[in-house]
C-alpha cells in the first residue's frame, strides 16, 4: 500500500492472545494521513505539511508492532485507560470499599497500570477512509478496577485537518473512568534526533492549574497561573521558563507535567484548550475538548530512544496535551467526578486540529 509515512501494514500484524493487530490509515481531501494501530490505539503517524507544503510525521511512534509492544515509553501516543494519569498509592474507595491498583510510577498508579488499555488489542472497524472505530471490553477487576467497562473510541479525520477522538463507554457496576490519548507531538517532524520542543510557542486556555507534590500527586489546591511559569494564557515558548530554579512546581514535575483547569462556562462544553506553533516549519496544532482539564507534559524523561525509520526521541522532543479529568480525582471529592454508574454513558470528545501559521 502506498502511503506518505512509508509504513508497511504487514509490520504491524501479529496475533496476541488470539486477537490480530494491524495498521489502519485515515486520509482526507487535503492529503493529510493518519496511521493508527489497534494495539493500544497508538497513533503512529500524522502526516501534515509545513508552510511550504512539505509533509512530515508530527507524532512520535514506532514502525512495527514489536517495537510498539516493547517501547521504552509504553504510553507512546497510545490510548490510556481506564484511568489516565496518577492515583495516589494506587488506592481509592467506592461505596466504602477500598480498591488496590498496580503501583507503576514511584509510589503511585499511572495510566491504568502496566496492562492497561495501551497494552490491549482492540477490535477495529474501519468505517471508511476517514473513520476508524476501536472497541474493547475491560473485564471486571482488570488491573484492579471494579465493573466491566465497554469502551468505544472513534477516530475521525476531517477535511478541516482535524483528528476527532470520540469516546463512549458503559459499565455494569459503579467504577471510575478517565480516558485520554497520550500523543507525543513533534511539529518540527520526527528525525534523528527529533528537534527540541523548547522553541515551540504555546498557549493554554486555563487561568488555574493543579499543583503536585514531589511524587506528582495533586496537593488538592487549585492554583492561579498568574505570575508563575505555568501562565500560558498568552503565548510563550515552552523553554522560556521550563527550568525555573525558583519554582517548586517546576522542580516537582522536572519541567511541565501538570493538569491545567480549562476555562469553561459550563461543564462538558467543547472548548478551545491549547495551541502550539513550531516556528521553523510553521506548523500549528490546536486542541479542543469537552474535558475539564488537559495534562501538559513536556517529555521530561525521554533519553533519546529509537523510534520510527531511525528517528530518535531525546528529552523534551515531544509535547503532550492529554485531555482528561484531574489526576487522583477519586481521592479528591471536590474535583469533577470520574465515577461512572450502570445506566450512564461515559462520553468525551477531543479534537487535534493541524494547520500552518502562514
Amino acid at each position: 500500500m502506498e502511503n506518505k509515512s512509508q509504513l508497511n501494514p504487514k509490520d504491524f500484524q501479529k496475533v496476541i492472545k488470539g486477537k490480530e493487530t494491524n495498521l489502519y490509515f485515515l486520509t482526507n481531501n487535503n492529503g493529510m494521513e493518519v496511521g493508527i494501530t489497534n494495539y493500544g490505539g497508538s497513533i503512529v503517524s500524522i502526516m501534515v505539511p509545513d508552510r511550504d507544503g512539505n509533509f512530515a510525521n508530527v507524532i512520535q511512534g514506532h514502525d512495527n508492532i514489536d517495537d510498539c509492544i516493547n517501547s521504552p515509553e509504553p504510553f507512546l501516543s497510545t490510548l490510556v485507560g481506564r484511568y489516565g494519569n496518577r492515583i495516589a498509592r494506587g488506592k481509592f474507595s467506592l461505596n466504602g470499599k477500598e480498591y488496590n491498583l498496580a503501583i507503576n510510577n514511584g509510589p503511585n498508579h499511572l495510566h491504568g497500570g502496566p496492562t492497561g488499555f495501551h497494552a490491549r488489542v482492540w477490535d477495529a472497524e474501519q468505517v471508511n477512509d476517514h473513520c476508524l472505530v476501536l472497541r474493547y471490553v475491560s473485564a471486571y477487576y482488570e488491573e484492579g478496577f471494579p465493573g466491566e467497562l465497554k469502551m468505544n473510541v472513534m477516530f475521525t479525520l476531517t477535511d478541516d485537518d482535524e483528528i476527532v477522538i470520540d469516546y463512549k463507554g458503559t459499565t455494569n457496576k459503579k467504577t471510575v473512568v478517565n480516558m485520554t490519548h497520550h500523543g507525543f507531538f513533534s511539529l518540527a517532524g520526527i528525525a534523528n534526533p527529533t528537534p527540541t520542543c523548547e522553541d515551540v510557542v504555546c498557549e493554554i486556555n486555563a487561568d488555574f492549574f493543579v499543583p503536585i507534590d514531589e511524587t506528582c500527586i495533586p496537593t488538592g489546591e487549585i492554583r492561579s497561573v498568574k505570575g508563575t511559569p505555568f501562565d500560558f494564557t498568552t503565548p510563550h515558548t515552552v523553554g522560556e521558563r521550563i527550568d525555573d530554579p525558583n519554582d517548586e512546581q517546576i522542580k516537582n514535575g522536572a519541567g511541565y507535567d501538570h493538569c491545567y483547569v480549562l476555562n469553561k462556562r459550563e461543564p462538558g462544553e467543547l472548548t478551545f484548550a491549547a495551541r502550539i506553533t513550531e516556528p521553523v516549519s510553521g506548523r500549528t496544532m490546536e486542541v479542543y475538548t469537552t474535558e475539564p482539564g488537559v495534562q501538559f507534559y513536556s517529555d521530561n524523561w525521554a533519553d533519546g530512544y529509537k523510534g520510527q525509520h531511525g528517528a530518535t526521541f531525546p528529552r523534551r522532543s515531544g509535547l503532550c496535551f492529554e485531555a482528561q479529568h484531574f489526576p487522583d480525582s477519586p481521592n479528591h471529592p471536590y474535583f469533577p467526578s470520574v465515577v461512572l454508574r450502570p445506566g450512564e454513558i461515559y462520553e468525551q470528545k477531543t479534537i487535534y486540529k493541524f494547520g500552518t501559521d502562514r
